[in-house]
């Protein structure tokens, strides 16, 4: 059995919506040649059948035992080489399926995970859930469904040979006939892409509302908002039914369509052999195939309808795929080393020394907020790291080594453990130690399972305060060469913080951390305190020497105490 997804998707071809299709055939091409190889003798073996039986109807009219044995045996196997095509067909469709769908996914995510904070600011919510709801759908099925569309056009040919070689007229009747079928059903395909496309554009903003209210809900319900955003989901909900509704009906009459159309054909090629059968020049058997094959014919008709719409459907599908893997993140790292050092933001002029706790404090959150991104290189920004200017090092030496912790951080769904050990690399003792430093023991130990317990969708069980705690043991946990934590006691106790503030400055001793707060119980306990104000440094010392020397830092901190 082989596993997907694999292990390198590889790189993408996003030049095109076409290319990117084409890539992904070319990545599974010998899955698909092996698929459209079983596809192709399955329906050969399918338009076989007619013949034989047209040739078994003549072996009982001429009472030939000999021959009818013959031909009873030649449809027996040709039953169990379509039943092993048949399996065979569908397992390398189901594979081909999946290959294209996850080979999508992976990029996709790695995309996601490429662009970080980006990728919200230029695609929506609902967008990219529509992509991974949707869209790999679609593409998959572009690739599973070039396995029976090339079958289908094989055992059409086949089919028009045989009749070619039985009655000229019957022949061409059916080489005429099916394009007719194809050129008949084509004008309901636009209509349907068209409302398919508008379904999916409501259904990603509804799902980009519903991501919102469930987001906002806690503060919806403070301000008596939540029946009114409710509401408003209601009505745009009953919109995507309508759309919906819009969409079955023109699937309707596709379907109706292709029932309808290749059933005229039938009618008419029968009808016309029977008019042979009845003047001689074909014979009963002949005339017993001539039906089958026009019955037969309905299934490959069908496809190649349903390949023209999942094709369509694959390429807007990759549309929008190519849109997201061609976005660049705003903030782009180089192939630099650095030894380590000072952290200097020339900007603000807040300078990191190696091995101390440093606290900034500004007047507005966001200044300070700014800072850190900055730092971090989350945003663009004048930083060195050492002698190296920080945007020359490859983004992921940064990311290793620089830590921005904030109190936009989610918990994911998974044990507690996990979610906090997130390099699956500390001890039991390390776990415990940071959950102390953090001041979240508590929070453990009220679990029924302890670390093994599960945590739900962003954490929702624990309260804010909760969150944040267990989100700085995370941070702890990474220990990482520099780690800046953003307001990473906002919302704990005065109690828990003046414990937290204590600790942390003992877990992280000798390493260079630096803390954005105007709690003066955290300021209380950094080595040096930076206060900052539009942007930039406007004083520095400790906490007790800035309260008696710089008058605005004093009166922005102390007005946390009042």
């Amino acid at each position: 059995m082989r596993s997907l997804p694999e292990a390198d998707p590889g790189l993408p071809d996003i030049r095109s919506p076409l290319r990117y299709l084409w890539w992904n055939a070319r990545r599974q091409a010998r899955s698909l040649l092996a698929g459209i190889g079983f596809a192709t003798l399955w329906w050969l073996v399918q338009a076989l059948v007619p013949a034989v039986l047209g040739k078994g109807i003549d072996a009982v009219t001429a009472k030939d035992t000999g021959a009818l044995l013959t031909w009873a045996s030649i449809l027996l196997g040709l039953g169990l080489l379509q039943a092993f095509t048949g399996i065979m067909r569908h397992r390398m469709a189901v594979f081909n399926w999946l290959s294209a769908a996850y080979r999508t996914v992976q990029v996709t995510a790695r995309q996601a995970a490429r662009l970080g904070a980006t990728l919200p600011k230029k695609v929506s919510t609902g967008e990219v859930v529509s992509v991974g709801n949707s869209d790999i759908a679609h593409i998959g099925s572009s690739m599973d469904i070039l396995l029976r569309g090339t079958g289908s056009v094989v055992a059409i040919v086949a089919v028009t040979v045989i009749l070619l070689t039985t009655s000229v007229p019957l022949g061409l009747l059916v080489l005429f006939g099916v394009p007719l079928m194809a050129v008949a059903v084509s004008p309901l395909l636009r209509p349907l892409h068209r409302r398919q496309k508008h379904q999916r554009e409501l259904t990603g903003e509804l799902s980009t509302r519903a991501a919102d209210i469930v987001a906002g809900l806690r503060v919806l319900r403070g301000i008596g908002g939540e029946q009114v955003f409710a509401a408003r989901y209601g009505e745009e909900s009953q919109r995507v039914r309508h759309a919906g509704v819009g969409v079955a009906r023109v699937e309707s009459l596709l379907e109706g369509a292709q029932i309808l159309l290749p059933g005229l054909l039938i009618a008419v090629v029968t009808g016309v052999g029977a008019t042979f059968a009845v003047g001689g020049e074909i014979s009963t058997g002949d005339l017993v195939a001539l039906y089958g094959y026009a019955a037969f014919l309905i299934g490959p008709l069908r496809t190649l309808t349903e390949a023209a719409d999942k094709l369509t459907k694959g390429h807007v599908a990759a549309r929008r795929v190519i849109r997201i893997l061609s976005i660049e993140p705003e903030v782009t790292g180089g192939a630099e080393t650095s030894g380590g050092g000072v952290l200097r933001d020339s900007y603000s002029g807040v300078t990191l020394q190696p091995g101390t706790l440093t606290a900034v404090a500004a007047g507005a959150p966001e200044e300070a907020a700014a800072i850190a991104d900055r730092l971090g290189r989350y945003a663009s920004g004048d930083v060195t790291f050492g002698a190296v200017e920080l945007a020359t090092l490859p983004m992921d030496e940064i990311r290793s080594r620089i830590l921005v912790a904030g109190n936009d951080a989610r918990l994911f769904t998974g044990r507690l453990r996990n979610e906090l050990d997130v390099r699956d690399a500390a001890s039991d003792e390390e776990v415990r130690a940071a959950l102390h430093t953090a001041c979240a023991e508590d929070i453990v130990e009220a679990l029924p399972d302890g670390l093994d317990a599960l945590v739900s969708e962003a954490g929702r069980e624990f309260s804010g305060g909760q969150q944040q705690r267990l989100r700085l043991a995370r941070a702890l946990l990474t220990d990482p060469e520099v780690l800046i934590l953003v307001e990473p006691t906002s919302a704990v106790d005065a109690h828990s913080e003046a414990r937290i503030a204590e600790r942390l400055a003992k877990a992280r001793a000798g390493r260079t951390t630096m803390i954005c707060t105007t709690s003066p119980l955290v300021l209380d306990r950094a080595d040096h305190v930076i206060y900052v104000e539009d942007g930039r440094v406007l004083a520095e010392g400790t906490h007790r020497h800035l309260l008696a020397a710089a008058p605005r830092y004093a009166a922005t901190v102390t007005r946390e105490e009042d």
